[in-house]
């Protein structure tokens, strides 16, 4: 990024230049981009979670639906 652009964030359609941002205004927003990639990866791990489940489930239905004799 250039030295002359200035990095802008949209809250509420509403632009703001996150030059003029406080301290503590750059730590909540750090703090939001962090819960955004902790949420996506908590989405991600539950997709994997219940494909998972998923399987398990229909390996034992598969499995009480079809023994196999000893």
């Amino acid at each position: 990024m250039a030295k002359d652009e200035k990095k802008t964030i949209t809250i509420n359609d509403k632009e703001y230049d996150m030059s003029t941002f406080s301290q503590e205004e750059v730590a909540m927003y750090n703090h939001i981009q962090d819960l955004r990639r902790k949420l996506d990866n908590a989405l991600f791990n539950v997709d994997q979670l219940r494909v998972g489940q998923d399987a398990f489930i229909r390996m034992l239905v598969n499995s009480l639906e079809n023994p196999e004799e000893v």
